[in-house]
C-alpha cells in the first residue's frame, strides 16, 4: 500500500532561493506491521542471507548478568504476536528456534557446541533490508553490483554507546543461491525497544533542505526575520520564531528513511568525518523510535491514522516498537569515498 506525504505548506525555496542548491531526495520509508520475507524491503524481517556465510556477532562483552536481566527474545515475540518463525522457515531448521538455541542450552552445552555463551559475544538481530528496488539511492561507492543493503544490531546497550551496536552488510541478491533458514539469535534483549516489529515498506521519495542548525548564519538569521515570510502567508503563531515552521515542516522528513539530510536536537551539529580517509559523511538511514511527533505532524501521511492503528498502550505512530534513548533516532552515516571504511552511528 503507497503512502504519499502531504505537499509542503509552502515553497520554502520561492521565500529563500539560497536553500535551493542545498536540497536532497531522502527516501522515507514508512513501516507498517506485515509479515516480510527474504525477498522484501523489510523492517525487522528475515534476511536473504547466504547459507554458507557466517552470521554476525557482536563481539563486545556482555555479563551474564546484564543478559539474565534482559527480555527473553520468544516471550517478546509471543507478547506482541511474532510468529516464532518467519516465512520461508520450516519446523526441521536449526539454529534460532530448533535444537541449538543458544537461549536454551547450558553453557557447557554451548561450549561442547563451539556456540557462543550468554556472557560472551551476541548473535545480531535483523533490523533492516533494503533492495535497491526499492530504494534506488542506495548505491555504496566501489560495489558496482550491491543492490541490497542489510543492518543488523546488537540489542544490548555497550559502555561506549547507550544504543544498540550495528552492522552493515551490502551484497548483490543474484548471488545468494542457497538462503540460511535460521540464523542464530540473542537469548534476550536487554529492552523490547530493541527489538523491531517485522513491517513491510512503503518507500516514497521526498525533498529536504538541510535543519536549520546546520545552516550558515546569514541564512539562519533571514529565517528568523518573520517579515521575510509574510508573502506566503504562514501561520502567524510562528511569528515569534518562524524558524520552528522550517525545522518542523519544510526541511528533515521525520521517521525512518534513507538519505537525505541528518537530524540534529539532542545535540547541535558534530562534525561527521570518516575515521579513515577524514571525508565528510553522508546519511544512510534513520532508525526511528516514531514515524512523526507532536512537531512534525503536517508529515503525516494522507488518510494515515483511520488505517493503521496500533494496539492499546503503543506510543503514537510506533510502528516498528523500537524505542532509542527515550525516543530519540539512530542515524547511521557512512563514507562516499569507500563502502569498507567503518560507518557512524549518531543519537538525535
Amino acid at each position: 500500500m503507497s503512502r504519499t506525504t502531504p505537499p509542503r505548506p509552502l515553497d520554502v525555496t520561492a521565500l529563500f532561493p539560497r536553500l535551493a542548491p542545498l536540497a536532497r531526495t531522502a527516501t522515507r520509508l514508512h513501516p507498517r506491521p506485515g509479515s516480510p520475507s527474504w525477498h522484501d524491503s523489510s523492517v525487522g524481517g528475515p534476511l536473504l542471507w547466504p547459507a554458507d556465510e557466517p552470521w554476525p556477532y557482536c563481539p563486545e562483552p556482555h555479563p551474564w548478568e546484564q543478559v539474565d536481566a534482559a527480555f527473553d527474545l520468544a516471550e517478546e515475540r509471543a507478547d506482541r504476536g511474532i510468529p516464532a518463525r518467519a516465512p520461508h522457515q520450516g519446523p526441521e531448521a536449526g539454529g534460532a528456534d530448533g535444537a541449538d538455541r543458544a537461549g536454551e542450552r547450558s553453557p557447557d552445552d554451548l561450549a561442547d557446541a563451539g556456540l557462543p555463551g550468554t556472557g560472551g559475544p551476541v548473535a545480531m538481530l535483523p533490523v533492516a533490508q533494503l533492495y535497491a528496488r526499492d530504494v534506488p539511492l542506495l548505491r555504496p561507492p566501489g560495489r558496482a553490483g550491491a543492490d541490497l543493503l542489510q543492518v543488523l544490531w546488537c540489542p544490548f546497550d555497550h559502555p561506549a554507546t547507550a544504543h544498540p551496536r550495528t552492522a552493515l552488510v551490502w551484497r548483490s541478491a543474484a548471488e545468494v543461491a542457497d538462503v540460511l533458514d535460521a540464523p542464530p539469535e540473542p537469548p534476550a534483549v536487554e529492552y523490547p525497544g530493541y527489538l523491531p516489529q517485522p513491517c513491510l515498506l512503503a518507500p516514497e521519495e521526498v525533498v529536504e533542505y538541510p535543519h536549520f542548525m546546520e545552516l550558515e548564519g546569514e541564512l539562519q538569521r533571514e529565517l528568523a526575520d518573520w517579515g521575510r515570510w509574510q508573502a506566503a502567508a504562514p501561520d502567524a503563531s510562528y511569528a515569534d520564531a518562524p524558524q520552528d515552521l522550517y525545522v518542523g515542516a519544510l526541511s528533515v522528513s521525520p521517521g525512518w528513511k534513507a538519505g537525505g539530510w541528518s537530524r540534529w536536537g539532542l545535540t547541535d551539529p558534530v562534525p561527521r568525518a570518516c575515521a579513515v580517509c577524514g571525508t565528510a559523511m553522508d546519511p544512510l538511514l534513520t532508525i526511528a523510535s516514531t514515524e512523526w511527533n507532536s512537531g512534525s505532524r503536517s508529515w503525516v501521511p494522507e488518510g494515515e491514522q483511520a488505517r493503521d492503528p496500533l494496539p492499546p498502550g503503543v506510543p503514537p505512530a510506533n510502528y516498528t516498537r523500537i524505542d532509542l534513548a527515550r525516543g530519540y533516532d539512530l542515524q547511521l552515516h557512512v563514507c562516499p569515498v569507500s563502502a569498507d571504511h567503518p560507518h557512524l552511528e549518531l543519537i538525535q
